[in-house]
């Protein structure tokens, strides 16, 4: 089985992917929720993500024990909650990036399985979910946190940017169109490439620097450029990238989520050099600590510190797939190795401005 496994030549081998994927597969409870770690919460982002990594990883079993547990903490109005713990919420909001990823998985495993009957069976879950979500778009084509928290983040809304180009993708596999998502989509695009400034100012995270180019909705020279435009604030050779510009905390997910957007760029170079800086997170067993603290912000660990002091399944996770679209260029990819780049997506959605609502004016006066 090793040879279908991802792998990235003189970085990662076939075997330290499966050791990576069964460390996720280990911390799965019994109902099939992938917490963040022993103990952790569940969110359905990072859950679905983990299913995605132990399916290309070759714990097939274990992935679809994760896909069955989604669909039975979906509430009726289509959304998740935020967080649960051991089966129960202790954070009732619905978060709009997380109710709409699971749309990425089923394409995810779409691509990998051909398996009509899973996208069937998940399809209504998909539906109610993305169809949930387009009701919380704004004016301007943002999409809010939370029906609550009304702001629009620049990571989130590249996240459904991603979510709504899978879900087109499945409503055509399975002759179900969506204008609707269609529309949402193409008026998200804009934003996410014309009125960032818009979006609630996050900007000292690492996530809303590159997390347009990982959604997909800036390619070409424009996600070289934006690329490029923060890459000495949070980028250490060596390290990976900060999660924060303000500290140094190198983070694993970060970095293996910049080695997505690198590679979706087509800048491979960069994403295989980032790529192997991160594996001095790496342990024999194949788990993946969250993140590095370097001396400089402590003196009692002047050599750094691994910190939290925490193996975490959404790094295990974000490492698989990213060995995994490397492995095109450099080794061996699946063929969901292109769900970020976006080649088996639906079309980039037509650029739709704000035919709507409230202008760009009232929505930064409101933020």
């Amino acid at each position: 089985m090793a040879d279908r496994l991802p792998h990235v030549r003189g970085v990662l081998t076939a075997e330290q992917v499966a050791d990576t994927a069964a460390s996720i597969a280990a911390m799965q409870e019994p109902c099939g929720a992938v917490p963040w770690s022993v103990g952790e919460h569940v969110d359905i982002w990072n859950h679905v993500e983990a299913a995605m990594a132990l399916l290309v990883g070759g714990q097939v079993e274990a992935a679809e024990r994760a896909y069955a547990w989604v669909p039975t903490m979906q509430r009726a109005d289509g959304s998740w909650p935020m967080k649960i713990v051991a089966g129960e919420v202790e954070d009732d909001r619905g978060e709009t990036n997380m109710s709409a990823y699971l749309a990425v998985g089923v394409w995810h495993h779409w691509l990998v399985r051909h398996d009509l009957g899973f996208v069937q069976r998940y399809w209504p879950s998909v539906r109610a979910g993305l169809d949930w979500v387009v009701t919380q778009q704004v004016g301007f084509g943002g999409i809010n946190w939370t029906p609550t928290e009304r702001l629009c983040l620049l990571a989130g809304s590249s996240s459904v940017y991603h979510a709504l180009r899978a879900g087109v993708a499945l409503a055509d596999l399975l002759d179900d169109p969506q204008p609707e998502w269609e529309l949402a989509g193409g008026r998200l695009g804009h934003a996410l490439r014309h009125h960032r400034d818009v979006f609630a100012d996050k900007s000292t995270y690492s996530m809303d620097w590159y997390y347009p180019v990982l959604g997909g909705a800036v390619r070409g020279p424009a996600a070289r450029a934006l690329l490029d435009a923060r890459w000495d604030d949070f980028v250490t050779p060596g390290l990976g990238i900060r999660c924060v510009d303000t500290n140094p905390w190198y983070t694993g997910a970060e970095t293996c989520e910049l080695v997505l957007a690198l590679d979706a760029a087509g800048d491979h170079e960069r994403a295989l050099e980032v790529f192997a800086d991160v594996q001095h997170l790496r342990e024999d067993d194949g788990r993946y600590w969250t993140g590095w603290v370097t001396g400089e912000a402590n003196p009692d660990f002047p050599d750094g510190v691994h910190w939290p002091v925490e193996h975490t399944t959404y790094t295990a996770a974000a490492v698989v797939l990213a060995a995994d679209a490397l492995g095109e260029t450099y080794g061996h990819g699946t063929p969901g190795s292109g769900i970020v780049r976006g080649t088996s997506l639906a079309p980039p959605f037509a650029e739709l401005g704000l035919e709507c609502g409230c202008d760009v004016d009232e929505a930064a006066a409101r933020r």
